[in-house]
């Protein structure tokens, strides 16, 4: 983040104009939320149903601030070595025989050994990457994918903006990155992570809201177009669906619907691009027995 750019953002509603400069539009809490992250230095834990935004604030915080992103993708069973470093293995080996080439056939093993734990075998993942090319962005998405030792892992990062690596010794961020955690709530998250964080739940934009989002990211949209889409989208979001569709579905249907040359939303091609909302047969069969209520 350049210095012209940190003396701009001296409260939520420059942050917020930042964001929809880059076409994310920020509401109060959200746009709140972030600034209090990047002022206090804490980390923002965001939470929410998916297709609310969680990962585009990420991303759009990084764009905004003139930041690199660095995305940690959470998975079940990541461990250190996905997530932190690994050592290079291979060029470790070769290190060695070389070694042992130089000496004869002699090898001192405290010399091989200080020799082979340094930056130079030393693969760095996104966690370490963050620490290491800050200031940045940290993205660790779907956190609640993970399990409990990974969350009790990512501890010391979230309060020492340090790792220690046994064989390297401990390695701190000059700059803290901006860390954005997110969470689907598949599970809960431990308070003892939580603790460390700022908080926000992310709402589906309001129906307005929803309608300058269209207008934002897509332009050239009619208004009338904007309009049906996002009305026919809370209406699939207040039915018992599988499935609801986020922003991301929102946004790819008036795409679609764009692509075909449509100005408008009726019945028959609702029905022909539903695919690009919906992502399960059950509410495909769904929603389709029920178009006319959905466009009335």
């Amino acid at each position: 983040m350049t210095d012209e750019t940190a003396e701009k953002l001296d409260s939520p509603e420059k942050l917020a104009q930042v964001l929809e400069g880059i076409g994310y539009l920020a509401d109060t809490g959200v746009a709140t939320a972030a600034f209090l992250a990047l002022r206090m230095r804490r980390p923002l834990f965001c939470e929410g149903e998916p297709g609310t935004g969680k990962t585009s604030l990420a991303v759009a915080l990084a764009e905004g601030l003139g930041l690199p992103l660095i995305r940690l993708q959470c998975h079940e069973g990541i461990d250190a070595a996905q997530a932190l470093y690994e050592w290079d293995f291979p060029r470790q080996l070769l290190h060695l025989r070389a070694l042992e080439a130089a000496g004869g056939g002699q090898l001192d093993a405290e010399v091989a050994e200080q020799s082979l734990y340094t930056e130079r075998f030393l693969l760095a993942r996104p966690l370490l990457k963050a620490l290491t090319s800050a200031p940045c962005v940290l993205l660790v998405d779907e956190i609640d994918r993970a399990d409990d030792e990974f969350e009790a892992f990512l501890l010391q990062l979230l309060d020492e903006n340090a790792v220690t690596i046994p064989e390297y010794g401990e390695v701190k961020a000059r700059t803290p990155p901006l860390v954005v955690l997110t969470s689907n709530r598949t599970r809960e998250v431990h308070d003892a992570l939580k603790r460390r964080c700022l908080y926000h739940w992310l709402e589906h934009p309001g129906l307005q809201r929803e309608i300058a989002i269209l207008r934002s990211r897509i332009p050239g949209i009619g208004e009338r177009l904007a309009e049906q889409v996002a009305e026919s989208v809370h209406r699939l979001r207040a039915m018992e669906l599988l499935k609801p569709p986020g922003v991301a579905e929102t946004l790819d249907w008036a795409r679609a619907l764009r692509t075909l040359g449509r100005d408008g939303l009726d019945a028959e091609v609702a029905a022909a691009t539903l695919g690009a909302v919906l992502k399960y047969s059950e509410d495909l069969d769904r929603v389709k027995a029920q178009l006319d209520t959905l466009l009335a």
